[in-house]
């Protein structure tokens, strides 16, 4: 476990970076401090490996006040990663990976051994073993960053806003890479980000940091985003927040509907349903796009068939979230959303109107559960 017990840091001039923290993180929990530039969440997370000193107050690491610790043994002791993955330059990828077990009394050749191991668990082949930081892109770069911070295989990984740098695609992908790794690893990591997005979907809990290094609020993320605790919290979740709220609600019992599905070849050929509408699918029943009246008058026409069909909108993996669900339905241009089998191959659609219905259905039934409980302990 983590704990702050009224830290406070106040560098010179009386600015005040983080104020009066107090807070406890379980072990083997994914923790995102989040909050606006300058709400001392960096700070606060760089006083666990003594980064940072605290004007008064106190942080424990397993019970053990940090300030009583060897600094240079606390940080072997953690895994670190920031934004660009700090590599270092003039080091292979191979041994940029394998510093801290060196570090740590390992032979090089014992470490480049683990540094192999580690890389193929962050998804990362041996042909990559010998490159330079420079010769990687940027996502490859940031999980060599989180290759190195697990080779010595510590308890604790920090992480300082490490996919801020990336573009959106290849975020998504890092941010599916920690959920699989922390499940198979189960570290206590701390995480920064500005981004409430990701908080939601990497935290197992949220500290909100606010103005003045204040936390305003540290909690579950459906709870941070159904009850914020106050309207900085609420102004920084955003208006959407209901939205967000979704992805905490299993899609399960949407219906699934048949789709009228085509090929490629049979586009020109295609007699539409009553929606108007039909699914281009690739011969292994992938989705292309959709299809509709004009687009299939173009293709008898003459016209390619890539011109014809319109843009799919996004996916819903079976057994997803309601989030997913409804984003697929209302980004489709027929207003059906595509649900894929884990091998993307099409197994129906689902309506917009059924994902709120199944909702509201869900609402209802927590509401006669919280009765009953209330009920419950009224009597006693």
């Amino acid at each position: 476990m983590i704990s702050f017990e009224h830290a406070t840091k106040e560098f010179d001039g009386g600015v005040v970076a983080v104020d009066d923290l107090t807070l406890d993180i379980p072990a083997e929990s994914f923790t995102v401090f989040v909050g606006p530039s300058g709400g001392g969440k960096t700070t606060a997370m760089r006083m666990i490996n003594r980064m940072v000193t605290p004007t008064s107050g106190t942080v424990r690491v397993d019970g053990r006040d940090v300030a009583g610790l060897d600094a240079t043994r606390l940080r072997l002791g953690m895994g670190y990663v920031i934004q660009n993955g700090g590599l270092l330059p003039h080091r292979t990828v191979l041994d940029n990976v394998a510093t801290v077990p060196v570090l740590s009394g390992d032979s090089r050749r014992s470490a480049r051994r683990t540094a192999l191991g580690v890389l193929e668990r962050v998804g990362l082949g041996a042909s990559l073993a010998n490159r330079y930081p420079a010769q990687l892109s940027g996502g490859q770069q940031q999980r060599v960053g989180v290759a190195r911070a697990l080779a010595a295989d510590p308890p604790i990984l920090l992480m300082d806003e490490p996919f801020s740098a990336v573009d959106p695609v290849v975020r998504e992908e890092l941010q599916t890479e920690m959920r699989r790794l922390q499940s198979e690893l189960r570290k206590t990591i701390v995480f920064v980000t500005h981004d409430i997005d990701e908080a939601v979907t990497l935290g197992d809990r949220i500290a909100v940091f606010g103005p003045g290094g204040r936390l305003r609020q540290y909690d579950a993320p459906d709870v941070v985003l159904a009850s914020p605790a106050d309207d900085f919290v609420a102004e920084f979740v955003g208006r959407d927040r209901g939205y967000r709220g979704l992805s905490f609600r299993s899609a399960s019992d949407v219906p699934i509907h048949e789709i009228r599905t085509v090929t490629t070849e049979s586009v020109g050929e295609a007699t539409l349903g009553e929606s108007g509408w039909a699914l281009v699918v690739s011969d292994d029943g992938r989705p292309l796009g959709w299809v509709d009246a004009a687009g299939v008058a173009k293709v008898r026409g003459g016209s390619a068939v890539s011109a014809a069909i319109a843009a799919g909108g996004s996916l819903f993996p079976l057994g997803a979230d309601l989030r997913q669900a409804l984003d697929a339905a209302i980004s489709s241009p027929s207003g059906i959303g595509v649900a894929v089998d884990a091998d993307g191959v099409v197994r129906g659609g689902v309506l917009g109107t059924e994902v709120l219905a199944g909702l509201s259905d869900q609402r209802r039934s927590e509401d006669a559960t919280r009765e009953r409980t209330e009920f419950g302990e009224a009597e006693r």
